[in-house]
């Protein structure tokens, strides 16, 4: 890049402040990598707006645990304020950053106008707003799941208030609708703050089943073209990954194909199992023990172990 404009030259005017020398030089690094940057011109959702997203969408998923407490005295009337108060909240707060993210697509020649930007945003933010019922369907099924799986909580509210896979389930139901709207950056930026909140990173592309439950789920991932059935559990540590990652010929990896398991209804995977590859189906009914590696498809009913340890007792 050319130095002759003095604003961004360091010793311009005879300027020997170090301080000023050194931010001119990071400036430099910057205007110099336009990949590292955005302008107006060229902008991407606000991370802070899509992370204050993340609690609303728990709020509305379980009102009166999480959010606005409801007045035990409120009438429907009164609940339905809260409720309509709550999805204007979310959608005020949605629909810029729904806006930005198709408007970035045409940064690599997308060609989503402003105009098709906006009415893609509305269209989705309808689309999202009619799932809603659904989508508590389904974390009520979560929730009720991870108490009937946990010796440990006491009442379903424990699952609810305590369970961190629940919550990643919360984020990522939300992420998945606004994914297969084919919403761009946005859904995995969500999916990425609930990764960071509670250690379990589900990409917004997979398809989860009603009746999850992440039992512990510290490091578990599941991959982006991952199928999981219904009323299935995974324990802490179980990946759901991709066996190898394919190449195109000139060498650029490939992307948009199958390439992550699938786990059939009522499947249980223990701690720290590995499951790999897009041709892998691991049958209805099946459990594979902690600390497994697999590859290849298992049949419905079947248990899954890895070699035996060989445990020896010694006398101190």
């Amino acid at each position: 890049m050319s130095t002759s404009d003095p604003r961004l030259d360091p010793m311009a005017g005879g300027d020997s402040d170090p301080r000023s020398a050194r931010i001119d030089a990071i400036l430099r690094s910057v205007i110099d990598d336009p990949r590292t940057h955005r302008t107006s011109a060229t902008p991407t959702p606000d991370a802070s707006m899509v992370a204050s997203l993340v609690d609303r969408f728990l709020w509305l998923a379980f009102p009166g645990f999480f959010g606005p407490r409801i007045d035990a005295a409120d009438s429907p009337a009164g609940l339905r304020r809260l409720i309509a108060a709550l999805v204007e909240d979310i959608t005020g707060r949605l629909h810029p950053q729904l806006v930005t993210a198709f408007a970035y697509e045409a940064i690599d020649g997308g060609g989503c106008s402003p105009s098709e930007a906006r009415r893609r945003t509305d269209a989705t933010i309808e689309r999202l707003v009619d799932a809603v019922p659904g989508i508590r369907r389904l974390l009520a099924s979560d929730a009720e799941a991870g108490f009937a799986g946990d010796p440990a909580v006491v009442h379903p509210d424990e699952a609810i208030l305590c369970h961190p896979g629940l919550r990643a389930l919360v984020v990522h139901r939300f992420a998945h609708e606004l994914h297969a709207a084919g919403v761009p950056l946005l859904p995995r930026m969500l999916s990425e703050i609930s990764h960071a909140h509670t250690g379990i990173d589900l990409h917004p592309g997979a398809t989860i089943g009603g009746s999850c439950f992440i039992d512990h789920g510290t490091g578990v991932v599941v991959g982006e073209t991952t199928v999981i059935g219904e009323r299935c559990t995974l324990y802490q540590g179980v990946t759901l990954g991709a066996k190898r990652f394919e190449r195109k010929e000139d060498g650029e990896i490939r992307r948009g194909y199958r390439r992550h398991p699938t786990l059939e209804d009522e499947v249980t995977v223990y701690a720290g199992a590995t499951i790999l590859g897009g041709d892998t189906v691991v049958g209805r009914g099946s459990v594979v023990n902690g600390g497994v590696f697999l590859v290849q498809s298992v049949p419905p009913d079947s248990i899954v172990s890895g070699p035996r340890l060989d445990i020896q007792l010694r006398s101190r």
